[in-house]
């Protein structure tokens, strides 16, 4: 240390050679910082720069310097998004999450509409894909009764000082523990993230390896990460025909779209998590259909209105508001062709078509689909269907449901605190 030292003082004994006004006094272990454009730094320019040169240079390097920083960030919020049907026959986008320590690699469905996420863990009863094991981990720990997280699970109950939980998804049934451990997305480490460890599953709804819940309840992702994300998230959903990983999740305000009209969100106390927007009207082709004021309307008491959800696939209607957007639909296409049917699919065609844009109109936002959004087509390409139905009859009738094939290649932003969401336009198949 002494010798680093004397070498560091006869070097600036040099510099003060050079420069008489460079006075050395104190030799102390302190070492000086000197500022690159100082008299007395050995970087000095050899030919002296103007005070407008000097501050432009900093400023450029300034700029050189934020845009490593951002880069930095943008890479490590960047979750790579999936189609599920193409890697795990699963109609879901999935994202990769390594869950524990050491890591266990899972593919969870990305679900707008559920909070909690929950994992088939080791000895799942009717679980059939790849689980996690928790005793290879060793920063997993139940969480017990007692804690506050037991209270915002649904249907809670008390086993072995574990907080045991049960709920239904789709036509599923699952019972679950709910436990603590560490889950990283792309690069960031979320430690203590609490999740449903599932040991019972019944029915063939269930996302085989699992569930990241992306609502705005107190167990989602935004609300346990408020403090690394800010409650802010978007992402851009693949074709279901991609076959990699070429969509993103972006978590956290940075290097989200400037560039991108909002609408409000609106808030239901009953259904807090479910990301409610204001739909005015829908326009087929340059026809804004007549549509009952009601079918649109935002009602808490009721649910009725609309919302975005990732893991519905095709956009439901409630009926008035479907028959409208159908019919003129057909009338557009053609009224003489006949019209046929493919399962829950009422406006198909055997020839090919020319399909006019739909758009949806919301408060402050509109936002066009192209044809790849609106028409799916048979396997063997000789059926052609609008890729729409009614909201099916029963409790949930009055929701429409703007869907993830009319999301695909589209970047949709959640900006929580400023209460809003944004769509544009965005290819990333």
């Amino acid at each position: 240390m002494k010798l680093t030292l004397s070498l560091l003082f006869l070097f600036l004994s040099i510099v003060q050679g050079l420069n008489p006004k460079c006075d050395v006094q104190d030799h102390s272990s302190t070492l000086q910082v000197i500022h690159v454009f100082s008299p007395c730094s050995p970087f000095r320019p050899s030919k002296p720069l103007s005070f407008e040169e000097s501050v432009l240079q900093m400023q450029a390097k300034d700029k050189t310097r934020l845009q490593f920083l951002d880069s930095l960030v943008a890479r490590k919020s960047t979750v790579p998004i999936a189609s599920g049907r193409q890697i795990i026959q699963s109609p879901t986008y999935i994202v990769r999450a390594k869950i524990g320590t050491p890591p266990q690699t899972l593919l969870l469905a990305m679900d707008t509409s559920n909070d909690a996420a929950w994992i088939p863990c080791t000895a799942c009863d009717g679980c059939t894909s790849s689980l996690f094991a928790p005793e290879k981990s060793t920063t997993f720990k139940n969480v017990s009764c007692s804690a506050p997280e037991c209270k915002q699970v649904p249907n809670p109950s008390c086993g072995v000082s574990t907080c045991n939980f049960n709920f239904t998804y789709g036509s599923s049934s699952i019972a679950a523990n709910l436990v603590q451990d560490t889950v990283t997305l792309a690069t960031d480490p979320i430690p203590i993230y609490k999740f449903g460890c599932v040991s019972k599953t019944t029915g063939t709804s269930t996302p085989p390896q699992g569930l990241l819940g992306l609502g705005r309840g107190p167990l989602s992702l935004l609300s346990q990460t408020q403090n690394l994300y800010q409650s802010t998230f978007s992402y851009c959903l693949p074709s279901f025909k991609s076959l990699n990983f070429s969509g993103s999740l972006r978590l956290g305000p940075v290097a989200q779209p400037k560039k991108i009209k909002y609408t409000p969100l609106l808030k239901n106390p009953r259904r807090s998590s479910l990301y409610y927007v204001n739909l005015q009207a829908i326009r087929v082709g340059r026809r804004i259909v007549d549509i009952p004021p009601a079918a649109l309307a935002f009602n808490p008491t009721t649910g009725a209105g609309t919302i975005f959800d990732s893991g519905t696939v095709f956009t439901r209607l409630v009926e008035p508001v479907y028959v409208a957007v159908r019919d003129e639909f057909r009338r557009r296409v053609g009224p003489n062709l006949i019209v046929t049917s493919l399962g829950g699919f009422d406006t198909c065609y055997n020839v090919p078509i020319v399909a006019p844009t739909i758009t949806f109109l919301f408060s402050g936002m509109n936002v066009t689909l192209p044809e790849d959004n609106i028409l799916i087509h048979s396997t063997a390409g000789s059926t052609t269907c609008l890729a729409m139905a009614a909201a099916p009859d029963n409790v949930n009738s009055v929701l429409n449901v703007i869907a993830n094939m009319q999301q695909q290649n589209h970047r949709v932003l959640f900006d929580i605190p400023n209460s809003r969401v944004g769509v544009s336009r965005e290819l990333c198949t």
